[in-house]
């Protein structure tokens, strides 16, 4: 059939089993706004207050579920205000496709009015990215940014499309969606020696990351961990994969990971690392780094293999797969004198727990566990970045993956709100987001987005008048220098929330706390709570800049 450009976009869209599309709308890409109006019956668009909170919020939308997330902008500032919820995909391996429009190709390159090149600008933070110079390779561009954006390591895509290219008609005939490129299968001889390695080592560790969510390896890593009988640690971004009521899970290792977790990868004397990276945040002191062990690496992108800590055996390929083929070559085996040291570290971080907190206090503790009485299985827990992320990482309780919404590679303050809203959309369920007051100040004007939409967001400010973990991070290694980190602003939430058209609540002591959170989470759209903290609670454990997991921070000892 002949359709416009335009036309052909949203059709496209709609074949590729876009359902929801974030974004604002601009001159350069009112054609393609007008073809989503005409069939508004089949993919509905969600109009944020900025860009880069469109961005954010179908990030969180492909974290929630594992489809590919879908983000509409014009040309000029309109695809620059992307960029950072693009990169924040991109560092997290997030399927993302962004459609621009741009001036017409007769006017590109004379600086035009909203004239950038958003490819050029987007080449260091997308898997690829287009600029549509012909009609008749529209459909099949968008295609290819699909298949692209979800195959191998997810990750976003942008195509950009000149003003005259929507305009222009063409010939539309729709084909089924494209699927996922196969991966190489693993080599057996590399799962024959992996699984030799296993058989002779006395104190297995397995080191999860976020690609063991992507691949949907849950099963076969519990599997793996009861064979073998090992304890699971994870990196941020592998947080749910694994129920945190698993016995061997130990949580988050590295920099404010769990103590048991961090110091049972010290001590292992084998890491089989599935789906991480070793960021500088997991590994401290590379130098340092797992003398002691040797490590397996499986991972579906084999350029992560060898980049950062160098591997004994690295195996590339789907990390399910992997597993499975894995499993069928791995014997049975007991490490007890291991596992009672694994018990011995836990039974170590719940003294250290009890000591750094007065649980009968008002902290970032007592408020977690106070809200783990409201969520399901299902409800999605997003954050946005700073301590609050890290107490949410190291306290909030997951069941199944796909529930913790956050960002790590990027650590971008100003995500949460977007991402929490798009989780809230994308599966129906209530959605909490921890923010802080410094991150919720980036972009709380996509609370008019959540109020619109009626998203069903629970939003807790932990509000402690600072940049938290700067602050900490003054006070510990700066010599109390808190420079610029004390915000003293005179918002008052509450009635920001109001203001917004939403609920807000306010807590300042612990006998606050339940009756507020419960009212709270009776309401059925958007809600505010602006809960009160001391600014001086630290995030512990804690690895000091250039340490190691043998300098790890335990107490709160401020000098």
């Amino acid at each position: 059939m002949l359709l416009h450009g335009a036309e052909i976009v949203v059709e496209t869209l709609i074949e590729q089993g876009c359902e929801v599309a974030f974004g604002y709308p601009g001159g350069q890409i009112l054609n393609v706004y007008d073809a989503l109006y005409e069939r508004s019956d089949r993919i509905h668009h969600i109009l944020t207050a900025h860009e880069q909170g469109a961005a954010h919020a179908a990030d969180g939308y492909a974290r929630s579920t594992g489809k590919v997330g879908v983000v509409i902008a014009t040309s000029g500032p309109g695809a620059t205000n992307l960029v950072t919820g693009i990169a924040t995909a991109y560092l997290d391996s997030v399927p993302l496709v962004a459609i621009t429009g741009n001036v017409p190709n007769s006017l590109i390159g004379r600086d035009s009015f909203q004239e950038v090149d958003i490819t050029g600008v987007t080449i260091p933070i997308t898997k690829h990215n287009f600029i549509v110079k012909n009609i008749s390779d529209l459909a099949d561009t968008i295609r290819k940014a699909f298949e692209i954006a979800k195959s191998g390591r997810p990750g976003p895509v942008l195509v950009d499309i000149p003003k005259d290219i929507q305009v222009a008609v063409y010939d539309y005939e729709p084909q089924e969606v494209v699927k996922k490129r196969e991966e190489r299968k693993p080599k057996q001889n590399k799962l024959i020696k992996a699984a030799a390695m296993i058989a002779d080592s006395e104190r297995p560790y397995i080191y999860i990351g976020g690609g063991s969510i992507i691949s949907g390896a849950s099963e076969e890593i519990i599997a793996l961990a009861n064979k073998i009988d090992a304890p699971i640690g994870s990196t941020l971004m592998g947080l749910s994969a694994i129920p945190t009521s698993e016995p061997r899970f130990l949580g988050m290792e590295g920099m404010h990971g769990q103590f048991a977790s961090s110091i049972g990868q010290k001590e292992c004397d084998l890491i089989l690392a599935i789906g991480a990276r070793f960021s500088d945040r997991a590994t401290g002191n590379v130098a340092k780094y797992a003398k002691e062990a040797q490590i397996i690496h499986v991972d579906i992108d084999r350029a992560e293999i060898d980049k950062n800590i160098k591997s004994t055996l690295g195996i590339g390929g789907d990390i399910k797969e992997v597993l499975q083929e894995l499993l069928l070559y791995v014997d049975d085996k007991k490490n007890p004198e291991w596992m009672a040291r694994i018990e011995e570290l836990k039974a170590e971080e719940k003294a250290q727990l009890e000591k750094n907190f007065d649980v009968k206090g008002l902290n970032p503790y007592t408020l977690i566990k106070e809200v783990q009485k409201h969520v399901t299985v299902n409800t999605p827990i997003a954050t946005d970045v700073g301590q609050h992320q890290m107490w949410a990482a190291q306290y909030c309780e997951f069941a199944k993956p796909r529930t913790f919404i956050t960002s790590g590679g990027l650590g971008t303050m100003g995500f949460g709100l977007g991402a929490a809203i798009g989780a809230a959309v994308a599966t129906k369920e209530k959605t909490v987001l921890f923010t802080g007051d410094g991150s919720f100040g980036m972009n709380l004007n996509e609370l008019a987005t959540a109020v619109s939409n009626n998203a069903p967001v629970v939003i807790i400010i932990m509000n402690n008048g600072v940049l938290g973990m700067v602050r900490q991070w003054q006070t510990l290694f700066f010599n109390e220098h808190y420079s610029q980190t004390v915000l003293e602003r005179k918002t008052d939430f509450v009635k920001l929330a109001e203001a917004f058209g939403l609920k807000g609540f306010r807590i300042q002591t612990v006998d606050e706390l339940a009756p507020v959170l419960d009212e709270a989470f009776k309401v059925e759209g958007p809600v505010l709570i602006d809960c009160h903290i001391d600014k001086d609670e630290f995030v512990l454990p804690m690895l000091p800049p250039g340490g190691s997991f043998e300098d790890i921070i335990v107490h709160k000892e401020v000098k």
